[in-house]
């Protein structure tokens, strides 16, 4: 089933508390892996969520990554101290174009530090949209040294989202168990399939009770067949 594989995502500034509250409970309903919404909603839906099953995921840094390393840091803090079970952190992007490899490294150690605290999944958004196919394999690289969760494609916002390439690249360099969190344009049940099948293992989408409604409804034609 598709919706073990799916991060459902309201990152709206204007969501209200009902959008929400209707994310999480459709989330628990098909028994997704999580549901990322911002900070500000994050007690909200960690509240919605319990004892669903489903991780409460909130974005760190976004969406343009800017933020110094002991902000992201203290962002981190907070959403897990007020309940997040995962955290999808935008890289330094600037950096990363500038082949500024410090400021990356000490976010990312800095917020990995906090797993001594919490038992949380870090999701690192590399915007592969924005990045050269050498870029991608330098951060990929750096993201494994760091022993991150999940290197994520995209924040959906600054460029273009997932593409089937960009998921090639990653597996074909990456040299560790790290994930994949495919996310961004992800609209139709075809190509989610496709991304999964390219190696994904998590796909973030703003859609994603209308992916597992497609693929309920694929099943029930079928089984009518």
């Amino acid at each position: 089933m598709l919706a073990a594989f799916l991060d459902s995502t309201n990152l709206k500034p204007h969501s209200t508390t009902k959008d929400i509250i209707t994310l999480c409970e459709q989330a628990a309903r098909y028994s997704m892996a999580a549901v990322c919404v911002t900070p500000y909603r994050l007690p909200l839906a960690k509240k919605a969520l319990m004892g669903t099953g489903v991780k409460a995921c909130t974005v760190i840094g976004f969406p343009l990554g800017t933020d110094p390393a002991y902000l992201k840091w203290k962002q981190a803090l907070w959403a897990l101290q007020n309940g997040a079970d995962e955290l999808d952190m935008v890289i330094n992007l600037g950096a990363v174009k500038d082949r500024q490899w410090d400021p990356v490294k000490q976010e990312l150690v800095g917020v990995m530090r906090l797993k001594a605290q919490f038992p949380m999944v870090l999701k690192v958004i590399v915007e592969t949209g924005l990045l050269t196919r050498e870029e991608l394999i330098d951060v990929l690289t750096l993201l494994e040294e760091q022993e991150v969760d999940f290197i994520k494609t995209s924040t959906g916002i600054n460029c273009r989202g997932a593409s089937l390439e960009d998921l090639y690249t990653i597996c074909e360099h990456r040299r560790s168990f790290i994930k994949i969190k495919a996310s961004g344009g992800i609209k139709t049940l075809d190509f989610a399939r496709q991304l999964l099948a390219a190696g994904a293992d998590r796909i973030g989408s703003s859609n994603a009770a209308a992916l597992v409604e497609a693929e309920l409804r694929e099943a029930a034609t079928s089984g009518e067949g």
